[in-house]
């Protein structure tokens, strides 16, 4: 993400930036009237766009943000999936952020762009393993904290810690809802309901993706 914001930023021109996210950044209206704005269409565009605005950031502090959140969050979740399974995990939880986006804005204009959606969704892949026996917000860390058996959603949700995080994350979001601003996107709306897509998806989907056993209860 870095690289690709070094390039537009420090080797682009305005106008080859601007066909960049013509091209690459999610923008609603383009599965509505694309002929409308001059988009480009076609399967490759609908397609790759619903991972690809994740790559692309408004500014270096927007970018910033959500690197020092990827790197919190992401960073155990990494460690237990491995690169493939983060990978695709990623790219999952930003089209579902995308998607999101699509339902509440479908003859939207402006580009939704960053990696927020895909960053909500780590967060809620680690909710459902850090408050586990022996992991990293447990009382009793272990070494292998990361690789601690999860519980299943249900048991997730009985945890009053888990309870704390989810609403506070979702408060948050009420906020952005109702105007409050991101650092660095202060220009900008904040696409809160791309986050809550990816969010619900690293919720739902991080059965799928773990490859540790469940935690088995007695």
């Amino acid at each position: 993400m870095i690289g690709v914001h070094a390039v537009r930023t420090m080797l682009l021109s305005e106008a080859a930036d601007i066909e960049v996210l013509t091209y690459f950044a999610f923008i609603p209206v383009r599965y509505s009237v694309p002929e409308a704005f001059a988009l480009p269409d076609g399967i490759g565009p609908q397609a790759w766009t619903f991972v690809t605005y994740a790559l692309l950031h408004a500014n270096w502090l927007h970018l910033g943000v959500n690197l020092v959140w990827l790197l919190a969050f992401g960073t155990p979740v990494a460690r237990r999936f491995g690169n493939w399974r983060f990978a695709v995990f990623c790219a999952v939880t930003a089209a579902a952020g995308a998607l999101a986006h699509l339902v509440t804005h479908p003859d939207g204009l402006m580009p939704l762009v960053g990696a927020s959606a895909a960053v909500s969704g780590a967060m809620a892949a680690a909710v459902r393993f850090a408050f586990a026996p022996g992991a990293a917000l447990s009382p009793d860390r272990s070494r292998h904290a990361d690789h601690q058996p999860a519980g299943s959603l249900i048991e997730n949700f009985r945890d009053g810690r888990v309870l704390v995080f989810v609403g506070a994350w979702v408060a948050l979001n009420l906020l952005f809802g109702l105007g409050v601003s991101m650092p660095g996107v202060d220009d900008a709306e904040v696409a809160w309901q791309a986050h809550i897509g990816g969010f619900v998806a690293g919720l739902l989907l991080f059965a799928l993706f773990d490859p540790v056993p469940r935690r088995r209860i007695a």
